[in-house]
C-alpha cells in the first residue's frame, strides 16, 4: 500500500511540473510580440550601420589609395569618416548587448526545470523576469526592482522563476493605463522574501477566497488561464514548503508575499 502510495505521488509530481513547463512556455508566449519588437529594433539598427559603415570604409579606401599615389598625408576627409564609422561601432556593441540580454532572460526562465535542487540567486531570476515583462508593458507600466547584491537560496529555480513570471505578469495587467510594478526581496533568518506590488485595481473582496482556486481568472476570456496562482501556490506551498499569500485593496493595488526557506529539507527529514 504505501509503494502504491508513494508511486501515485511520484505521478502526481510529474505532472505537476509538465503542467508548470507548460504554463511558462505558455506565458512566454503570451509575452513573444514584445520580445520580437525588443530584439528586431536593434537588430534593424544594426543592419542600417552596417550599409552605412560599408559605403564609408570603401569611400576611406578610395581617399588612402588616392592619398598613397601621390604620396600625401591622409586627407582630414578621410579621418573624419573613421571616427563616424566608430561611433556607429559603438552604437551596434549596445545593439547586440541588447539582443544578448534579452535571449539571456529568454533563456534563464525558458529551461526545462531541474528535478534537483540547487543554490539559485533569486535577484538574478527577477532581473531577468522584469526585461522579459518589460519588452510589452513598458509604455504604460514602470517596473522597479528592489534588490541588492546576490541573494540564494535553494529551489527549484525554473519553477520558482514561473511563480515570479506569473505574478510580475497578472501585477501588469491588474493596471488600467499606467502605472508601477515593483519587485522586493530580501533575506530573513532563513527564508528568502519576494513580494510583488502593483498599482492596479486591487482584488474585490468577493474574488479573494477563490482566488487561489484552479479555473478561477478575473481576466478576459483569451488573456487569462485560470491556472497560473493556483500553480504558484502548489510550487511555492508544497514543492518549496514555504508560504504565499497577498495584500489588497481596491482602487490602490495588491502586494502578493512569497516566502521560502533558504535551504530546502531532504526527503524523509
Amino acid at each position: 500500500m504505501t509503494d502504491e502510495v508513494e508511486r501515485l505521488r511520484g505521478e502526481l509530481d510529474l505532472l505537476n511540473r509538465k503542467l508548470a513547463e507548460a504554463h511558462k512556455m505558455a506565458s512566454l508566449g503570451r509575452l513573444s510580440a514584445g520580445i520580437v519588437h525588443e530584439i528586431n529594433t536593434p537588430i534593424g539598427s544594426i543592419f542600417s550601420n552596417t550599409e552605412v559603415i560599408t559605403r564609408s570604409l570603401d569611400k576611406t579606401k578610395a581617399l588612402l589609395q588616392q592619398a598613397l599615389e601621390t604620396g600625401s598625408a591622409p586627407p582630414q576627409k578621410a579621418i573624419d569618416i573613421l571616427n563616424i564609422v566608430s561611433s556607429l561601432n559603438d552604437v551596434d556593441k549596445l545593439a547586440c548587448e541588447r539582443i544578448a540580454g534579452v535571449v539571456r532572460s529568454l533563456k534563464t526562465l525558458a529551461r526545462v526545470s531541474s528535478h534537483e535542487v540547487r543554490n539559485t540567486d533569486v535577484n538574478e531570476l527577477v532581473c531577468h523576469t522584469l526585461k522579459l515583462t518589460k519588452t510589452v508593458f513598458r509604455q504604460r507600466v514602470e517596473f522597479v526592482q528592489e534588490t541588492e547584491g546576490v541573494l540564494e537560496a535553494e529551489c527549484y529555480p525554473g519553477l520558482l522563476g514561473q511563480v515570479i513570471l506569473n505574478l510580475v505578469v497578472n501585477a501588469a495587467q491588474a493596471i488600467d493605463g499606467e502605472g508601477r510594478v515593483t519587485v522586493r526581496t530580501r533575506e530573513l533568518g532563513d527564508s528568502v522574501h519576494i513580494d510583488v506590488s502593483d498599482t492596479g485595481k486591487g482584488i474585490r473582496p468577493e474574488d479573494r477566497p477563490k482566488i487561489f482556486q484552479a479555473g478561477f481568472s478575473t481576466k478576459p476570456i483569451g488573456e487569462g488561464t485560470g491556472i497560473g496562482l493556483a500553480l504558484s501556490r502548489e510550487i511555492i506551498v508544497d514543492t518549496h514548503r514555504g508560504s504565499i499569500g497577498y495584500d489588497s485593496e481596491p482602487g490602490v493595488g495588491t502586494t502578493f508575499h512569497v516566502k521560502i526557506p533558504t535551504q530546502q529539507q531532504k526527503k524523509g527529514e
